[in-house]
């Protein structure tokens, strides 16, 4: 069955595109996250960590 998606998916032009571009969304999704994670104040991570805790 692999084959057969393996060989229609090789009849679409202009496919190659699409999994460069995925990689690129995904990449760039990540270093904005650890951007952020990196740059975020230490007070806001405490608050937003006692959310759960508070009833």
């Amino acid at each position: 069955m692999l084959k057969f998606v393996k060989n229609h998916m090789e009849s679409i032009t202009g496919i190659e595109i699409y999994p460069m571009i995925s990689l690129l969304v995904f990449f760039t999704f990540f270093v904005v996250l650890f951007y952020w994670v990196f740059t975020s104040k230490k007070e806001y991570i405490n608050e937003v960590s006692q959310i759960p805790l508070d009833n």
